[in-house]
């Protein structure tokens, strides 16, 4: 399979992107992070029939997953009760492992600081470590009962927008997923069992969350927040097309790229996955998971 990774799109590049794989038939799109603004998609569907993209017979298709979702929640009272009770497990276990994970960076900075032991901070970074993998165990092991239990391709009602997915990505010369709201378009993504129904032929091309909820682990960053710098967190899985990578759009403007000793626990914390940043104009062709050469990464100093 074909993964194309763009940097951020406020300048956008999709339209020379799309000509250059000489699309032919519809282009699915998935614009469901942007919530509520999910049919605002005008512009993107222009982008595509500019390039080309959507051939004889085609256009763009928005998969609608976002209102799909509310459908769901409207019409099965069992799931929507279920799921409701699946956030609030989530959000304890989120509020837990944030708090470990606090304490957790703090010694690993304090001992960076003051300490000259190199297996000191390697101490420090394994701990961390672990804990990360222990908080995305745990919300793997949550989820995996939430769908063993409520068993989503047995309902009905989900049941049917899964079929009309899979019927529209069967047809299509490509996917196309937007940015937005990274939780909820993992949600969306795995509710709707989209990696199930890729075509093998058919590229998906997709930029900031979008481009994450891809990945076999979604990590959520921010350094420059007015209370401070902030701690990446472990977030959850995506759909695991991509491993060992960590994504990291809007790079620049989101992380303190100077601090090298902050960079390089970052680095440290999370290998042997790359941290690959998304820039804007960035384009990163991933063929069978099997990445480019020369690709920028986060590198410890």
């Amino acid at each position: 399979m074909r993964i194309i990774l763009l940097g951020p799109q406020r300048r956008p590049t999709l339209e020379g992107v799309a000509r250059s794989l000489g699309l032919s038939g519809p282009v699915a799109t998935i614009t469901a992070g942007w919530q509520e603004r999910e049919p605002d998609d005008a512009e993107l569907s222009s982008l595509l029939l500019s390039a080309g993209g959507g051939g004889a017979g085609g256009g763009a298709v928005n998969l609608a997953l976002y209102r799909r979702w509310l459908d769901v929640r409207d019409r099965d009272a069992e799931y929507r009760a279920g799921e409701r009770e699946l956030a609030g497990v989530l959000a304890d276990l989120q509020d837990v492992y944030l708090l470990r994970l606090d304490y957790a960076l703090q010694a690993v900075y304090a001992v960076q600081r003051r300490s000259s032991s190199p297996d000191a901070l390697s101490e420090a970074v394994e701990a961390v470590r672990e804990l990360d993998a222990a908080h995305l165990s745990q919300v793997n092991g949550a989820r995996g009962e939430f769908f063993a239990r409520l068993e989503p391709h047995t309902r009905p009602v989900i049941a049917e927008h899964r079929a009309e997915v899979s019927a529209v990505l069967a047809d299509a010369a490509a996917l196309v997923i937007t940015g937005g709201h990274v939780g909820v378009l993992a949600e969306v993504l795995h509710l709707f069992n989209v990696a199930a129904a890729l075509q093998a032929g058919s590229p998906v091309i997709a930029w900031s969350a979008g481009a994450m909820a891809l990945a076999d682990r979604i990590v959520l960053f921010g350094d420059r927040s007015p209370r401070g710098p902030g701690h990446a967190e472990v977030y959850g899985s995506g759909l695991s097309l991509l491993r060992d990578v960590v994504l990291l759009p809007h790079a620049r403007a989101r992380l303190l790229l100077d601090d090298a000793a902050r960079m390089a626990v970052l680095v440290r914390r999370f290998a042997p996955a790359r941290c690959v940043p998304l820039e804007a104009g960035t384009r990163i062709d991933v063929e069978d998971g099997r990445w480019p050469g020369g690709i920028r990464t986060i590198e410890a100093a």
